[in-house]
């Protein structure tokens, strides 16, 4: 066919139509796809309100398609109050309400930002990624601030913390441990004595210092900062806790 005559028939606008907007929904649904950059205003758009969009949250400025879990964090479900914003900090402070709900992480210990990190780990898991939140941990070009880097610095402080400790408290053997409605609480040795013992790194992973009770024989119970446990006498291998 000629192109005069593609250009009088009648049927040439309608494939020129068709081949118009084959072109614009590729791009939409290219556009739609690609990973986007989100201010506050627009994120809370997406809380699951509205049922003719999909329900998006965010996490240490990542955000996260969530509609499939709509049961859960669509309107009425337990976990509603994440959507539409970054409520970081809530992940693992369990405040949902008021200055609750925020992304910032000040005064939390290294273990608990690590759990974070780990929170968005298993969003980019589960969930698909859509984009990045504009405001405390990307700027308006997409790139990380210094708090994303000192966050992400921090959980990695703490996941070579935790890493220590373990490799530490293994040298020495924990108690065994039970509890029981009739008998309550009890911590006993299978070679040693039990006795509580400080856990020096606890001040650096969480802010608090912590004990935990570990196994140790005769030639060991002159060692300083061993603590009977009360009520428990000197030599035994099980105590009341």
């Amino acid at each position: 066919m000629s192109l005069k005559t593609l250009a009088t028939s009648p049927l040439s606008g309608i494939t020129v139509l068709v081949v118009f907007l084959a072109f614009l929904l590729r791009f939409y649904i290219k556009f739609d796809t690609a990973e986007r950059l989100f201010s506050g205003q627009e994120l809370a758009l997406f809380n699951g309100s509205d049922e003719g969009l999909p329900i998006l949250l965010g996490i240490l400025g990542s955000v996260f398609d969530v509609t499939k879990g709509k049961s859960h964090y669509g309107s009425g479900g337990g976990y509603n109050h994440f959507a539409g914003r970054d409520a970081s900090r809530a992940f693992v402070s369990g405040n949902f309400t008021g200055d609750g709900l925020t992304d910032s992480l000040r005064g939390l210990s290294s273990t608990e930002v690590k759990s974070i990190v780990e929170w968005r780990d298993f969003y980019h898991k589960s969930y698909k990624y859509v984009g990045k939140l504009v405001g405390r941990y990307y700027d308006s070009q997409g790139n990380p601030t210094k708090y994303l880097k000192g966050v992400e610095a921090k959980a990695a402080r703490g996941a070579q913390l935790l890493e220590k400790q373990k490799i530490e408290e293994a040298k020495q053997p924990s108690c065994n441990s039970r509890w029981s409605q009739d008998v309550g609480g009890e911590v006993w040795c299978d070679v040693g004595y039990p006795r509580l013992v400080q856990r020096p790194l606890e001040i650096a992973l969480t802010g608090k210092m912590s004990k935990r009770c570990a196994c140790f024989e005769d030639s060991q119970l002159d060692q300083p900062g061993l603590e009977v446990y009360e009520g428990c006498e000197y030599q035994a291998t099980k105590c009341k806790v």
